[in-house]
């Protein structure tokens, strides 16, 4: 899982990792949050969905969010998100 969350994409994957991660099946999760399995797809593909949904899927994991002062992204981050438009352009 990446150490920090940035974009709605990561979050998603994020999400995904841990729930594969710990063997917890879309429909589980859907029927622990009351939200569907849709909203759970879309969450892991980094779609929006409702505060809300984010909160009742998150605590269905077993998981919580916690806020930090975001700084400057890292070195590895910036070539992580930038590096592939370098090599597409050449």
């Amino acid at each position: 899982m990446k150490d920090k969350i940035r974009l709605p994409a990561d979050l998603g994957l994020a999400v995904r990792e841990h729930r594969k991660a710990h063997r917890l099946s879309t429909v589980q999760i859907a029927q622990q949050s009351g939200r569907s399995r849709d909203v759970l797809h879309r969450l892991e593909r980094g779609d929006d969905v409702t505060v809300g949904s984010l909160f009742d899927i998150l605590r269905a994991m077993g998981l919580c969010l916690r806020l930090e002062r975001a700084g400057m992204p890292t070195l590895q981050e910036m070539q992580s998100r930038f590096g592939q438009d370098d090599e597409d352009a050449a």
